[in-house]
């Protein structure tokens, strides 16, 4: 004799016809048991601290994708006209052309390592990098202006060199014919990396502090730093090429005043050194996690100061990933009637609003009249 458990909403006759080729089987039927409970369904999180943006966007931006658009563009540009002008420089004699030549191939070299990190930059955060890897986007900014100054270093010695020296020989007619194609090459390549600012100054180019209006804050459009960095690498290229072609047409009617060649060089390499000072200055700023230009630590501790309950800020950082990523942290000091999460979700919208940052990080703390002693607590002073 058999036994078997079964539920009561179990088909009857389904069970009598399974069990008559079996032994004899004592059924005995039961109430169903409790039915389980569901899975929680998820549930999406209001505007408050960090679930402002739940679903981060995979891979590149819009506005990083029209980057590597214009840096693909570019390059491709920059590396034809770079082999026409080592050949027109090799027939021409001209050094002046291989030193345009030269800033094409490092104008092609740190193309290629901002598109690196451009692709360096959408890999997730991890547990050892946790912010990502958008820095390498600056990075591949100062790699950029570094390789810059060693080529231009190196062609100002062979300038010099020239200038004491004076036994050699330029082919007038193929040094103006190259370096009329150069202008047209860094026109070009200067176009394709334009990037058109913002009608006001919110971004990280203005000197000044001027609040967004209210609204859910974004990070501000200002371009990308590598295409930034290669535009006014091609601008130097640019002002260079021109001076080529002042040189040549002069060497082409004037052979005797074939210096004009190291002349143009040794000019026009220190105006490409000097056009880098604004990007290698915005490198090492956010390299040594400066405050960005566009914010001001006043404007920031006001703001907070000004939501309801906030009696005290310290502890204020501010700092900046790339140009366009901006971050925030501090602790705020408030009353002991406030309600933390509300304090915590008004400073936090002000934060995103008016100042565009990417990542506030905020700790709300009870104030305490030993606060105003405390070392730590305090502003730091001026630079």
């Amino acid at each position: 004799l058999q036994w078997r458990q079964v539920p009561r909403a179990e088909n009857i006759e389904h069970l009598k016809l399974r069990l008559q080729a079996g032994p004899p089987t004592l059924l005995l039927f039961t109430e169903p048991s409790e039915p389980l409970p569901e899975e929680p369904k998820p549930v999406e999180m209001p505007f408050h601290h960090c679930h402002r943006d739940p679903l981060p966007q995979q891979g590149l931006t819009p506005e990083r994708l029209h980057a590597r658009r214009q840096l693909y563009a570019a390059c491709a540009v920059c590396f034809v006209f770079m082999a026409g002008e080592v050949v027109g420089g090799y027939l021409a004699h001209s050094l002046a052309i291989m030193t345009d030549a030269a800033h094409l191939l490092a104008d092609v070299g740190s193309m290629m390592g901002s598109l690196f990190s451009l692709w360096l930059s959408t890999r997730p955060a991890t547990r050892t990098m946790t912010f990502g890897w958008h820095r390498s986007e600056t990075l591949g900014a100062l790699a950029s202006v570094v390789s810059l100054w060693m080529v231009t270093g190196i062609l100002l010695y062979l300038a010099f060199i020239r200038l004491l020296h004076s036994d050699y020989h330029i082919e007038g007619g193929a040094m103006l014919l190259t370096a009329s194609i150069a202008v047209c090459a860094n026109l070009l390549m200067a176009f394709v990396l334009h990037q058109a600012g913002p009608p006001h100054s919110h971004g990280s180019r203005g000197a000044e502090y001027a609040p967004l209006e209210e609204g859910p804050g974004e990070p501000l459009p200002l371009g990308n730093t590598s295409v930034r960095a290669a535009f006014v690498h091609v601008l130097g290229d640019l002002l260079q090429s021109l001076g080529v072609l002042a040189a040549s047409i002069l060497i082409y009617f004037k052979p005797q005043y074939k210096a004009a060649d190291p002349i143009s060089t040794f000019l026009f390499s220190i105006c490409a050194l000097g056009s880098t000072a604004p990007t290698l200055r915005d490198v090492l700023r956010i390299l040594m996690e400066g405050t960005p230009r566009s914010v001001g630590f006043e404007p920031v501790r006001d703001t907070l100061l000004s939501v309801p309950g906030v009696r005290a800020t310290h502890e204020l950082h501010l700092w900046a990933l790339t140009l366009t990523y901006h971050v925030a942290s501090a602790h705020l000091a408030i009353d002991s009637t406030a309600d933390p999460e509300a304090v915590l979700a008004e400073a936090s919208s002000r934060l995103y609003s008016r100042f565009g940052f990417s990542s506030c990080t905020l700790q709300v703390e009870q104030y305490q009249p030993e606060m105003a002693q405390c070392l730590r607590c305090r502003e730091p002073p001026q630079a």
